[in-house]
C-alpha cells in the first residue's frame, strides 16, 4: 500500500545485481516507500529486500509502463532495468540497444503524458567514452564520446534522452555515467566474479587449479557497488536537474593487481592460463574518472577498499558454490 507520508522511489531492473543493493539501501530509509520492478526473473527472496514493494514489468511495453507510473507515482524513479553485457551487446547489438534505448523513452514519454512531478535518474557508463586518448585522462564530463561497443552506443542514446527531455519538457532528469563497479551477487561474465567464481570452484575440488583469463593489461576504474548506491540516491537529492556526472573512485587499477589480489586470498595453488575467448574485439588500455564535478555536488566519497571488495566477492563466491541455490544477478561493468 501507498503511504502518503513518505517519498516513493521505484527502481526499474531491482531484480539486477545493481537494483538489490540499491532496494537494499533505500528500505533501510524508513522515510522512503521502496517499489521495484522485475521482468524475465523475480526480485530475489532475500531477508534484506523483505519491505520491496516488486511488481513485473517490461519497460519496453510502454502500456504496462504507463499502469505501473500511473498507480506508483513516484518521486524518484532510478531506471537501472536493460541490458547490461558489454561483451555481450557484440553478439546482440540491435537487442541491446532496442532494449535499453526502447525502455527509457517509455518511461520519460510516460512522464510526460501523466505530467509526472518526479525525479527521473539515468544511469549511463564509462563505456560512453569509448575509445578514450591517453591525454583525455582522467575522464570528465567534457571530454568526446568515442563509444566502441554496441553497448556503450546504447548508453550513449540514453544519456542524450535524458538531456533532450529536461531541454524539450523540463523533466527533471539527473544523468549519471558510472564507471566499473564490482561487489557480491554480481554475474560471472564480469571480470572480478569470474575470478572468483573460478578460485571458489578450485578450492572446493570442483575444478582442475588452473584459472582462465583474458587482458590482463587494462586499467578500470573500480568501485564497491555499496559505495555506488549510495552514490545514486545522493545524486537525486543533491545534484542538478539536465546536468550530467561521473561517478567512480577516481583511481585506476590494471586488472592483473585484482587478480594477484584474489589470488592471494585463495587457499590452494592456482595456476593462471590466457583464454582467448575472454577477449573483446575492443578494448581501452586504461580508463580513469574525474569525479570532482560530482564530489562538489554531493560530498561523496567512495568508502570501500577494493581490496574488501574483492574479498567479499570471493566469500560470495565460496557460499554459491557450496549452496548452489545462492543468488547470481546480473549487473554493469560500465
Amino acid at each position: 500500500m501507498k503511504n502518503a507520508s513518505r517519498l516513493r522511489a521505484l527502481i526499474t531492473g531491482a531484480a539486477g545485481f545493481a537494483g538489490t543493493h540499491l532496494a537494499e539501501f533505500l528500505l533501510g530509509d524508513r522515510a522512503l516507500e521502496v517499489w521495484g520492478t522485475y521482468h524475465r526473473s523475480p526480485v530475489p527472496a532475500l531477508p534484506s529486500l523483505a519491505g520491496l514493494q516488486s511488481v513485473p514489468c517490461d519497460t519496453s511495453d510502454p502500456e504496462r509502463v504507463r499502469a505501473l507510473l500511473a498507480e506508483v507515482r513516484p518521486n524518484w524513479i532510478f531506471h537501472l532495468a536493460g541490458q547490461s553485457d558489454v561483451g555481450g551487446s557484440w553478439e546482440s547489438a540491435w537487442s541491446t540497444f532496442e532494449l535499453n534505448v526502447r525502455g527509457q523513452l517509455n518511461i520519460l514519454q510516460t512522464m510526460v503524458e501523466l505530467d509526472l512531478d518526479a525525479r527521473v535518474l539515468v544511469i549511463g557508463s564509462n563505456n560512453e567514452y569509448g575509445l578514450v586518448k591517453p591525454d583525455d585522462l582522467p575522464l570528465d564530463e567534457r571530454t568526446p564520446l568515442r563509444p566502441d561497443t554496441p553497448y556503450g552506443v546504447s548508453k550513449v542514446a540514453q544519456d542524450l534522452l535524458g538531456l533532450q527531455f529536461y531541454l524539450s519538457h523540463r523533466l527533471r532528469t539527473v544523468r549519471v555515467r558510472c564507471f566499473n563497479y564490482i561487489g557480491p551477487r554480481q554475474g560471472d561474465h564480469f571480470v572480478t566474479a569470474a575470478f572468483a567464481r573460478q578460485i571458489a570452484e578450485i578450492e572446493a575440488g570442483l575444478s582442475e587449479p588452473v584459472l582462465r583469463v583474458g587482458n590482463l593489461s587494462s586499467q578500470r576504474d573500480f568501485t564497491d557497488v555499496r559505495d555506488v548506491v549510495r552514490a545514486l540516491r545522493l545524486a537525486l537529492e543533491r545534484c542538478a536537474d539536465g546536468e550530467v556526472y561521473n561517478i567512480g573512485s577516481g583511481r585506476s587499477v590494471m586488472i592483473q593487481r585484482l587478480l594477484d589480489i584474489l589470488l592471494s586470498y585463495a587457499r590452494c595453488p592456482i595456476q593462471v592460463e590466457p583464454d582467448p575467448a575472454r577477449l573483446r574485439p575492443s578494448d581501452v588500455p586504461r580508463s580513469v574518472a574525474d569525479i570532482r564535478k560530482f564530489t562538489r555536488a554531493t560530498g561523496w566519497q567512495p568508502r570501500i577498499s577494493i581490496e574488501q571488495s574483492l574479498r567479499d566477492i570471493l566469500d560470495y563466491w565460496r557460499q554459491t558454490v557450496s549452496q548452489p541455490s545462492g543468488v547470481q544477478l546480473a549487473g554493469h561493468t560500465h
